[in-house]
């Protein structure tokens, strides 16, 4: 046990060297994520980093992975869990824009910087971008809108998201919520009931 704990010790771990390599994309930028530095900020020697990964790239392809995972993952999930009402199925879905565990908006910000000069990462995020329009049609289309009606306000609701993000928009998040129930009515077409709002703000106090 106590070999096996030095061992971490200098070699760091898979999960150290991604959230070093996360840290630093949100930072820097892809051009930042690079094996000294990375070292460096885990106090680590440099050849440490080939226990875990073959390369560099193979490092940046394990970013992207966990970006896939976590934010196109759980924006699929939100949009397929149960609900009741539409209104309750697209408050599902926005508990992604406040909750930073499902949707990491800094990491998706920060991909899409990155996809500006790489096309493969740029393939990702357009794969990404359909994946989840797909899952928002899907969830329209569970409460009776047509393929087409569905599509059109899945993008409505996803691109407005998005544009958020790439704007980096600073807003106080009081004034977030308190908009919440026109942007749901807007995404909707419906009013939402008191009781659908005080169950997604009690979730998010």
């Amino acid at each position: 046990m106590e070999h096996a704990t030095s061992d971490s010790a200098w070699r760091g771990s898979y999960e150290g060297w991604l959230a070093a390599a996360y840290d630093s994309l949100l930072e820097g930028g892809v051009d930042s994520v690079k094996i000294l530095p990375l070292a460096k900020r885990l106090t680590v020697s440099r050849t440490s980093f080939y226990w875990f990964f073959k390369d560099r790239e193979e490092l940046l392809d394990a970013l992207v992975s966990r970006w896939r995972e976590k934010n196109t993952g759980s924006l699929v999930k939100q949009s397929e869990a149960y609900a009741e009402s539409l209104v309750e199925a697209m408050l599902n879905v926005f508990d992604c824009w406040l909750n930073r565990e499902l949707f990491d908006t800094q990491f998706e910000f920060a991909v899409r910087s990155w996809a500006l000069q790489s096309p493969d990462v740029l393939a990702e995020v357009q794969r990404a971008d359909q994946v989840r329009m797909d899952a928002l049609t899907r969830m329209f289309m569970r409460f009776g809108f047509s393929e087409e009606a569905a599509d059109v306000r899945a993008r409505a609701t996803y691109l407005v998201q998005i544009g958020y993000i790439s704007m980096q928009t600073q807003e106080d998040l009081a004034l977030r919520m308190k908009r919440i129930p026109q942007y749901i009515e807007i995404h909707t077409g419906q009013i939402p009931e008191q009781r659908e709002l005080d169950r997604f703000f009690a979730r998010h106090r």
